[in-house]
């Protein structure tokens, strides 16, 4: 065995966003941190990859403005962001009906007051809705009962009807489960999020976020290529039979690697997702709008290029779907017999790109959902990510922040 190159006073197992979020603010406040990371970059599951000209993430992600922690950790103008139309297409029998907030979007107006995609009483319970979850404070969405979300619809004057044509193919892609089971606390703050920010991509890929949090730390912060295998008694030691001395750990990985490294830590079950990439020669919808459908063959679809050019060459487009679970055996040939309705073209003429399949993407938030839990596992040892607050970039840096308070509380200073 070796001894490390550094004694850093906390080590931080994993440069995801919740590790790298954790690390700025243990650095902010004086201490010596080192970040271990098993992989070749920084990010986690926010990733993006260069395939043949194209930006490919691994798997479709959004970036929304209006998260607390995103809004004090990161510069955004330096993210080149660029936005989603509001609102969504739903795709029904009848063809694409557009539902989007009328303040966000005025020229809509008629495809909402035509009933073409609400009535009445579903047009008045979205204005009320919008307006609690916008404008009352998150505190206060947080101490509400909680149920699940289709419980939660149903008590706030939905129709079913209503929630089947767009609730439940909408927020299937959002918590990545089709039964609206989670979390009515989850539903309202992600809700609010919507309604008060702004959905985007950075131009080069979702992972500029991850990499823009790991450029505001100190050189040598981070070390890539870096597996830790085990716990010790007074640090980790690494794959490299390296030791690296702490007195304190943190782990901010997926919830195998957590489980793996910290056999008593509980983690929830996750969510599985798959994203086929696919390159027509032309776009296919020339608007930057995200598309679900009624009939529930896909979570939701979009031309990224629309959104942003910079994630295709010039003269193509790429466009990004994604299911629930893992790629199968004639997954993708039924995807596209789909997306030729949808999108009114023969998408069997489409090059597949790639599939990126996330086995862990999210956490299950069935109600009643604890929407912040202690990081601390056992003296020196704490764990965080977004299996421990509620599964987003939010969640997963406040839990981040939330170990990095613990720490801070709990280590003696010299």
């Amino acid at each position: 065995m070796t001894a490390g190159r550094c004694s850093p006073e906390v080590v931080v197992i994993g440069a995801g966003v919740a590790g790298l979020a954790c690390a700025q603010d243990l650095v902010a406040a004086g201490v010596a941190v080192q970040v271990l990371e098993a992989s070749d970059g920084v990010g986690g599951r926010m990733r993006s990859d260069r395939v043949d000209g194209f930006v490919v993430d691994r798997g479709f992600q959004v970036f929304n403005t209006s998260y607390p922690q995103v809004r004090r950790r990161l510069a955004l103008p330096g993210l080149d962001l660029r936005p989603f139309s509001p609102g969504v297409l739903v795709h029904t029998e009848a063809g694409r009906r557009r539902l989007t907030h009328p303040g966000a979007r005025p020229s809509t107006l008629g495809d909402l007051v035509s009933g073409r995609v609400a009535g009445p009483r579903d047009l008045a319970a979205l204005g009320a809705l919008a307006a609690s979850d916008a404008l009352l404070p998150p505190t206060r969405l947080k101490r509400r009962s909680d149920r699940s979300t289709r419980a939660a619809l149903a008590r706030a004057g939905f129709t079913d009807a209503f929630v089947e044509r767009f609730f439940r193919p909408f927020l299937s892609g959002v918590f990545l489960e089709d039964r609206l089971e989670t979390s009515a606390r989850v539903f309202h703050l992600v809700w609010r999020s919507m309604l008060r920010g702004t959905l985007c991509l950075p131009a080069d890929g979702v992972g500029a976020v991850p990499r823009a949090l790991a450029g505001a730390l100190p050189e040598g912060v981070v070390r890539l290529g870096t597996p830790v295998e085990r716990l010790t008694d007074d640090g980790v030691g690494t794959a490299a039979r390296e030791t690296v001395p702490a007195r304190a750990v943190v782990v901010a990985t997926g919830p195998g690697p957590a489980v793996a490294l910290m056999p008593d830590v509980s983690v929830p079950a996750y969510r599985a997702v798959t994203t086929y990439y696919h390159a027509p020669a032309q776009s296919p919808l020339h608007e930057p709008t995200l598309m679900v459908d009624v009939r529930r063959r896909f979570l939701n679809t979009c031309v990224l290029s629309e959104v942003a050019a910079s994630y295709a060459p010039s003269g193509r487009a790429l466009v990004a779907t994604s299911v629930l679970g893992a790629d199968a055996e004639g997954r993708e040939a039924g995807l596209r017999e789909a997306l030729s309705e949808v999108y009114e073209t023969d998408a069997a003429r489409w090059d597949l790109l790639a599939v990126r399949t996330v086995p862990e993407a999210l956490p299950a938030m069935a109600a009643p959902q604890e929407l912040t839990r202690t990081t601390r596992v056992a003296p020196g040892r704490y764990v965080c990510g977004d299996h421990r607050a509620t599964g987003s970039v939010q969640g997963a840096m406040a839990s981040g922040a939330r170990a990095a308070r613990e720490v801070l509380r709990d280590l003696p200073r010299r």
